[in-house]
């Protein structure tokens, strides 16, 4: 059965939720705007096409970009540009010098590139090359909405699949699998194997079984799949001058092993799949080949022959949707899910060509994306715990940061991202160097995933950031952010902001995701109880209990513009203590 298509305006929590699980978030003004909307109308506001491509990142030693035009010895080292491309691309989640009818959607499609890179996982120390980073980047980049990237002389625009061949042949990936040391009669199966196993048919759903007893046999494929899609991908070089192009993708591209005629390093015999695969065989199109000798284009065409086969296979597009659902819905999955919504999004996965674009639209669209799924009570609003990404940029949405302009002054502007890095790094987000080739454990780690995030040491992290930004010590690095008391004048009516208590409410309705029905009097019918608020009432008003009637003492403060420091200190301290609760780590 398809997706159940919700058709009336979101409303404040429906709009709130989708824009912390697109775009990181938003201000209560965006969220009012999105609630007139219909999912329908919402995700026509977050698609749209000829969306600017980012500027390059620029080395402050030459105040030059470097990845289009390669380095000289006046450059940065290596390690340094590195970490440029790291801090560029945090600097692209809040969408630097777009327009602003163009952020939103620039900043979702950044989030698709995070996604794909959660995916895709690279590895900087093994790759070791700040370009071969960036412009697999611009690969998933193109990708993202992928409805929109048509190419000459084609009316069909790419996909997903097209995505996997591109990857398979990407400089990145080829030095992070050691794709570039995979030849004939010498096969590397680390590419391979990861293939299967991680981008696109995977080993069924986690924690079930998979009905295979076969030594080698992952229920899905099998050791003879890995070993002859290891001879398919054989022999392609990294382009250490990142000169030949992919003409679909205007990118680089791999090179073949050869002497520049042929690719006499590819495994040029057919190779023969397992059951799994229903036994299929890749043969070298010999209209592509140079006098029965493997070229580059008969070379990539069997791989794209493999891709193909793989995605005929109906795990291959349930495997990618589970993947879509834990990093935009839930983390688990039970069978009944799997069954229900994760089977009608593989669908509209397959019938729409294997786009992304039209998946991610169906799911949005749909009463499952804000209800949740069967079988489960805890799986819509507040259900995932945000990653260090999530709550850094999330609370920069929340507080309109604006960060230098990296193309004027990069110096400040790398300054300001690599201490995002760095608090990520010790919240247990280590950016593009996660610990394992399957990326980072809370996008696959069965059955902890998302949990992860959350130990003593990160969570203990996660709190001296929020105390710190409540504080607003980020105005020390000259960039624009609103402290709590220009928030609450910007967005709290001025009569609600006089009353302590309805304040209280007032800011957990905007920064929690359980926000449904808040009130000290909503007993029973509230997801946060009265004690609960009156924590956050005390927290914010202990500090001054000199005061004979403390909530009479902030309404008199507040309506007569008086002792404006006091009002500061106790809205730091309103804010620290929301921005601090378990509540506000979940998304």
């Amino acid at each position: 059965m398809p997706l159940t298509p919700l058709t009336e305006p979101l409303g404040n929590q429906r709009a709130s939720h989708l824009l912390r699980r697109t775009v990181f978030g938003a201000t209560p003004d965006l969220v009012q705007e999105f609630s007139q909307l219909t999912p329908q109308q919402a995700i026509e506001r977050l698609f749209i096409p000829d969306l600017p491509l980012p500027e390059p990142p620029i080395d402050p030693a030459t105040g030059q970009e470097w990845m289009l035009t390669g380095t000289t010895d006046a450059n940065s080292e290596g390690f340094e540009l590195e970490q440029y491309f790291l801090g560029w691309q945090m600097g692209q989640f809040l969408a630097p010098n777009v327009e602003e009818n163009q952020k939103l959607p620039y900043i979702f499609r950044e989030r698709l590139v995070y996604f794909l890179h959660t995916h895709f996982t690279t590895k900087r120390s093994v790759v070791g090359s700040s370009r071969a980073l960036y412009f697999q980047n611009q690969l998933f980049r193109k990708f993202a909405f992928d409805q929109f990237f048509t190419i000459e002389d084609s009316l069909e625009p790419l996909n997903f699949k097209d995505l996997v061949l591109k990857v398979s042949l990407d400089n990145a990936m080829l030095r992070f699998l050691d794709g570039r040391l995979n030849v004939k009669g010498s096969p590397n199966e680390n590419f391979a194997r990861e293939l299967l196993e991680l981008y696109t048919i995977g080993r069924g759903l986690e924690g079930t079984d998979k009905g295979s007893s076969e030594v080698g046999d992952y229920g899905t494929f099998t050791e003879l799949d890995v070993q002859e899609g290891a001879r398919v991908l054989s022999g392609f070089n990294t382009d250490q001058n990142f000169s030949f192009i992919d003409e679909q993708t205007s990118l680089p591209t791999a090179i073949a092993k050869g002497d520049g005629l042929t690719a006499s390093l590819h495994d040029n015999a057919s190779k023969k799949l397992s059951f799994r695969f229903g036994e299929a065989v890749i043969s070298p199109n010999p209209e592509l080949q140079l006098n029965g000798q493997a070229t580059y284009e008969s070379a990539v065409d069997e791989i794209k022959q493999f891709v193909d086969v793989i995605f005929q296979q109906e795990e291959t597009a349930i495997h990618i949707c589970r993947k879509l659902y834990r990093f935009f819905v839930y983390h688990e999955i039970k069978e009944e899910t799997q069954n229900g919504v994760i089977k009608d999004m593989a669908t509209v996965f397959v019938e729409s060509g294997f786009s992304l674009q039209a998946v991610l639209t169906s799911l949005f669209q749909s009463r499952e994306f804000y209800e949740g799924g069967d079988g489960l009570t805890d799986d819509n609003f507040g259900s995932i715990i945000k990653s260090p990404i999530d709550l850094i940029i999330g609370h920069a949405r929340n507080f309109e940061l604006q960060l230098p302009d990296y193309l004027t002054d990069a110096t400040t502007f790398y300054e300001f991202t690599n201490e995002w890095l760095n608090t990520m790094r010790i919240m247990g987000l280590n950016f593009y160097e996660p610990f394992e080739v399957a990326g980072y454990p809370a996008y696959h780690q069965f059955p902890i995933y998302h949990r992860g995030w959350i130990t003593t040491s990160y969570l203990t992290q996660r709190y001296a950031y929020v105390q710190r930004v409540s504080r607003a010590d980020m105005m020390e690095m000259s960039v624009a952010i609103s402290t709590p008391i220009q928030y609450v004048e910007k967005y709290v009516d001025n009569a609600i902001a006089a009353n302590a208590r309805e304040l209280v409410v007032e800011v957990a309705n905007q920064f929690l995701a359980l926000t449904e029905n808040l009130g000290f009097q909503n007993e029973g019918s509230s997801p946060l109880t009265e004690e609960r608020l009156n924590y956050f009432l005390n927290a914010f008003l202990k500090t001054f209990q000199i005061d004979e009637n403390p909530e009479e003492a902030w309404t008199f403060r507040w309506t007569q513009g008086v002792d404006r420091e006091t009002v500061e200190r106790q809205l730091q301290d309103l804010f620290n203590a929301i921005l601090q609760s378990p509540e506000y780590q979940l998304m």
